[in-house]
């Protein structure tokens, strides 16, 4: 049975927080001691980035991780939505009312977390705070989880290179920031090392502070079509929900989608075009979920950089696709480039 508690209502007015604190009698200051007893009772709380839940990328492989504590560890799981056009005072309250429940540890899923994380974590410093995709903010409670997205990425470059007849290929990033310049530095970089000659399109969906280049798939279809009408025939997309629309235009046009952060060749709500997803970078955002709700559960909790490489399949390429395993010269390359990363020979760049 299904026991995770969906906390839909995103923007969570202060009158609510006020309520909560009353109720509890307890203000934050003295919240931040009373979570240390509640997760011996084993409850945990993700905050979900823009997209939220059923995304079939990012924000879903968070909840796979959460699924996986409560079927494995018996712990009591929270998710809470975000909402259009927030701020950072609204990821304060949602964060706030998450660790005043009694979660812990309470995970921000994205970087977007980060200014909220540096100010909540301090008001309750026996609550562990781990927040995704970002190493800027630091602290004794706080665990930073984060990946090579480069080297996944890499191993896509090869694989779209070895695979287009064109030899024009497509990167689509959702928000033009640090973090999505890593997936594009990296699928360029193997791109080209193993086809020179190839041509790499790129375009980014929209500018910060707009991020709605990783929520609204329409975008992101608009920008796949362009790009398949320039020649490409595998697109490679790192834009969240956005994403889809890619994967969309691509599988309509009887051309290679590349999928990001989950294997959304086995996402059932993109089951429609599972057969033109050639591949898909993994990020290990599951295990990274599970693994910081364990180590609490644990009484060794989880603080600090805790990164995820290629060397511990923190980061990969998906081969669920049959028809991917079946080119066997594109799957070679993709090992071979796998091993020299892990080796050393090969350093992947984490920006254009």
């Amino acid at each position: 049975m299904r026991r995770i508690t969906r906390i839909t209502t995103v923007g969570i007015a202060s009158a609510a927080l006020a309520l909560t604190a009353t109720a509890c009698g307890k203000s934050s200051s003295d919240a931040g001691s009373s979570p240390s007893s509640s997760s011996k009772a084993g409850k945990a709380a993700i905050a979900y980035d823009i997209g939220g839940r059923g995304d079939q990328s990012f924000n879903d492989a968070a909840y796979a991780g959460l699924k996986k504590a409560e079927d494995e560890l018996g712990v009591k799981g929270a998710e809470a939505e975000p909402s259009a056009g927030e701020g950072d005072a609204d990821k304060v309250q949602r964060l706030t009312s998450l660790a005043r429940a009694g979660n812990n540890p309470v995970i921000g899923v994205g970087f977007a977390y980060a200014p909220a994380i540096e100010k909540v974590a301090k008001q309750f410093p026996k609550t562990t705070f781990g927040i995704i995709d970002d190493t800027s903010v630091t602290g004794a409670n706080i665990a930073n989880l984060v990946f090579n997205e480069e080297q996944g990425s890499y191993l896509a470059g090869v694989a779209a290179a070895k695979a287009s007849k064109t030899g024009t290929v497509g990167f689509i990033g959702g928000v033009e920031v640090p973090l999505i310049k890593k997936f594009e530095a990296g699928f360029a970089q193997g791109v080209k090392d193993t086809n020179p000659k190839a041509k790499v399109l790129t375009q980014y969906l929209t500018q910060p502070p707009n991020f709605d280049g990783f929520a609204k798939p329409d975008l992101g279809k608009a920008a796949a079509q362009g790009q398949l009408d320039k020649g490409a025939d595998v697109i490679y997309a790192a834009a969240g929900l956005a994403g889809s629309g890619s994967i969309e235009a691509a599988a309509n046009a009887g051309k290679w989608a590349i999928g990001v952060d989950s294997d959304q060749y086995n996402q059932a709500g993109l089951a429609k075009y599972k057969d033109r997803i050639l591949t898909s970078v993994t990020k290990d955002v599951s295990d990274s979920v599970f693994n910081l709700v364990k180590s609490v559960k644990d009484g060794k909790p989880e603080s600090g950089e805790v990164r995820y490489g290629l060397a511990t399949d923190g980061v990969g390429l998906a081969d669920s696709n049959p028809a991917y395993t079946k080119m066997t010269d594109v799957t070679a390359a993709v090992e071979k480039a796998k091993k020299d990363i892990v080796d050393g020979k090969i350093t992947v760049k984490t920006a254009p």
